[in-house]
């Protein structure tokens, strides 16, 4: 069934597109038409949907229904609508766009872009070899069907290990692989939210959570993070677990996506207390938790507070070793971990053999890419820093002490329109608005650094260029005389 967005929820998700820089002199039916590609763009408006009437619309934007008809003329002519007389129209993308490695849509002549809108780093070299010597332990699995539901014994040992070497004894039967974080995550969706669940989630957060509850039609409430090194508000994040009573809590307690923030032991414990009086489930993603830079030492799991089966932790391979991997999983009790698996016959059956056998090689050989991974990262952390604050220094950013982004607070409500300019000279962006709900965020952007600090300094560079060419189109904009007619 395909979904439908409202007049009013549209205009939420455009925000200021009439005042926003860089408009120049086009009339408002094409600044409409640019600001709805840019939601197309960066995800925030998916394809498939049906847009709004051209009346309801335009009563929701306070434009004549002129300029809406214009705007979805231009759309239509671009190739990024379809309509039909009497049904409606619904967004879709030119034939001359791919799927780009962040999973949005993207032209094909990009492939020199300077893509800061994924969060990954390359590949590190020990994966060759361990490839290699995946292969060699294949044929052992090569007697039976090849489904492993909860995934091959070794991996499981594997990742159970590692908790246990975190402080929190583990065993495999605790632990589901699975195809990635993302599926980790769509699978505990499965199992504990029925649609239309209440879900606390911190704002801003990892926009593919927010999809992955969007497709589980959740009721989904916020509770804010600061800007500064602080990021959660005890007060704040214990007395909406208390007030909302959600059915579930999505948090990302290490290095948290895309602010960085690394909540501290004492919170870990009272929220998980506090989850448990309100009948809470937490899901803790920790898929940054093996990056820490600065030899930041690291609080205690969330689950090692846990007495009662409330704390289902998930993670993977993406971050640390590399994300063409779909390696992830599930710690779980081990009844949770058996309904998972029953949940999970119905979606994939279970994860590629190999894939988890690599994935055994590289955690043995876990302690020399992890180090090598954080000296590199930063490094990198730091070329960015230091770029941000030579060419861009009226913008706000915290150094993060681990993960792999930084989460940067702009001079002005102008994350979607910097983005848009960018595409035009070569760098993709993650605008802020992604991170949140109804169009908010508009003053901050995540900019990862995951590729090498020259590619970094050169991203910031072209950015500098476009923000002040940003000031200077507005400036131009407000000396032009208006007429009155």
């Amino acid at each position: 069934m395909t979904s439908q967005v409202r007049g009013a929820q549209l205009a939420r998700l455009l925000g200021q597109w009439h005042a926003l820089p860089g408009r120049r002199r086009s009339p408002d039916y094409a600044a409409l038409a640019a600001a709805v590609r840019g939601l197309l763009a960066d995800g925030r408006l998916a394809l498939g949907v049906r847009l709004p009437a051209e009346r309801e619309l335009a009563e929701a934007l306070r434009v004549s229904r002129t300029t809406v008809t214009a705007a979805y003329r231009q759309l239509r002519e671009t190739g990024h609508l379809a309509s039909r007389r009497g049904a409606g129209s619904w967004t879709m993308l030119p034939g001359t766009h791919r799927v780009a490695s962040t999973g949005l849509w993207t032209p094909l002549d990009d492939r020199d872009m300077i893509d800061l809108g994924v969060a990954a780093l390359a590949a590190p070299p020990q994966l060759v070899p361990a490839a290699r010597a995946a292969t060699e332990d294949l044929p052992r699995y090569l007697g039976g069907a090849g489904y492993h539901p909860t995934g091959i014994i070794e991996l499981r040992d594997a990742v159970a290990r590692s908790y246990t070497d975190r402080g929190l004894p583990t065993s495999a039967e605790q632990i589901m692989v699975t195809s990635g974080t993302q599926h980790a995550l769509d699978l505990v969706l499965r199992l504990t939210l029925a649609p239309g669940g209440t879900v606390l989630v911190e704002s801003p957060t990892y926009p593919n959570a927010l999809a992955a509850l969007a497709a589980r039609r959740a009721r989904v409430s916020t509770h804010g993070l600061s800007t500064d090194g602080v990021g959660w508000d005890p007060d704040l994040l214990l007395g909406s677990l208390r007030q909302i009573r959600p059915k579930l809590a999505y948090l990302i307690p290490d290095f948290q996506n895309p602010t960085g923030h690394l909540m501290p032991a004492e919170l870990r414990e009272k929220a998980v207390a506090a989850a448990h009086a309100a009948g809470t489930d937490l899901v803790v993603d920790e898929s940054f938790v093996d990056l820490p830079l600065d030899a930041t030492p690291m609080p205690p799991p969330v689950a090692a507070y846990d007495r009662h089966s409330r704390v289902i932790s998930i993670g993977g391979m993406s971050k640390p070793y590399w994300g063409g991997l779909r390696i992830g999983w599930v710690r779980a009790s081990a009844p949770q971990v058996q309904r998972l698996a029953a949940a999970r016959v119905g979606v994939d059956m279970a994860s590629p053999v190999l894939d988890q056998l690599v994935a055994v090689h590289l955690l043995a050989d876990a302690p020399a890419i992890v180090e090598a991974r954080r000296a590199q990262l930063a490094a990198q952390r730091d070329a960015l820093l230091a770029a941000l604050a030579a060419r861009l220094p009226d913008w706000r950013v915290t150094s993060p002490s681990g993960g792999v982004t930084l989460w940067a607070e702009l001079d002005g409500p102008i994350s979607s329109a910097l983005a848009r300019a960018a595409e035009d000279v070569g760098v993709r962006l993650a605008p802020g608005p992604r991170f949140g709900l109804d169009g908010t965020l508009e003053r901050f952007l995540r900019l990862p650094f995951t590729l090498p600090a020259a590619d970094l300094e050169e991203a910031v560079g072209r950015l500098a260029a476009v923000r002040y060419d940003l000031d200077r189109s507005a400036r131009r904009q407000w000396r032009e005389a208006t007429v009155i007619a």
